[in-house]
């Protein structure tokens, strides 16, 4: 189904006004556009593909109205505790589900590009990670920066505690086994990311930049135009983008 007609819940949001200007500039139809009050289910029932950018605590509920009447699913909507979360994907497996935590493609293939330079490198290429986002971000580090960092300790066999969030005062000399990560903050910056393998004699940066948020949304679209041809399951975007 190359043009599916698309369900937006959260469509009053920014997510949402930039999921509708997405889908207008695809040619794609919004079926029903939700929010807060409305009848979720009847709203679900009414198009091809749901895609959700709302409030975490709703999460479970379209995902219910969603298996009711057997509709393909993008989730973007944030702040689900780990446990919320895995009980969520659990349920949510019965249907073609997309769920992500950034739906940029460039962002998506920065961290397949970070995966294959983590092991390809090896541990003599220092491994750090800046992320730099608005003035009026409320939580540090981003959540692009977390899966940046979770991709390089899973490729260099690291835990948690080899991470360094700053660094201040005297430290002593940096170890091969250590992971930096550094959140810079100002002004009305959408987002930077960049992972650096530092050896001795050359430097790789890989740096996303971001300077539109619609970015996220034609991402979203491009999801939902391919979970409405796949067999039940949960999916990211690395299984859209085809970098599994």
């Amino acid at each position: 189904m190359s043009t599916p007609s698309l369900v937006i819940i959260g469509a009053a949001g920014r997510m949402g006004h930039a999921l509708q200007d997405a889908a207008k500039a695809s040619e794609l139809t919004v079926a029903a556009a939700l929010d807060q009050g409305d009848d979720l289910g009847a709203g679900i029932a009414q198009g091809d593909v749901v895609i959700d950018f709302s409030f975490h605590a709703i999460t479970g509920d379209v995902i219910q109205r969603c298996l009711d009447h057997g509709k393909p699913l993008v989730i973007g909507t944030t702040g689900h505790t780990s446990g919320e979360k895995a009980a969520l994907v659990e349920k949510t497996s019965a249907i073609p589900t997309v769920w992500a935590g950034n739906y940029s493609v460039g962002v998506n293939l920065l961290y397949a590009l970070t995966r294959r330079a983590a092991a390809v490198l090896g541990p003599d290429y220092n491994a750090e990670v800046t992320e730099m986002h608005h003035r009026f971000k409320k939580d540090a580090p981003s959540g692009t920066a977390a899966c940046l960092l979770e991709i390089i300790l899973e490729e260099r066999k690291l835990e948690e505690n080899a991470l360094r969030h700053g660094r201040s005062g005297i430290t002593g000399e940096r170890t091969d086994d250590e992971v930096g990560i550094h959140s810079l903050r100002g002004g009305d910056v959408v987002g930077e990311h960049t992972a650096m393998f530092a050896g001795m004699g050359e430097r790789l940066e890989l740096t996303h930049r971001a300077t539109d948020r619609g970015i996220f949304a034609r991402g979203a679209i491009r999801a939902a135009r391919w979970a409405v041809d796949q067999p039940a399951g949960v999916y990211d975007m690395q299984h859209v983008l085809g970098l599994d």
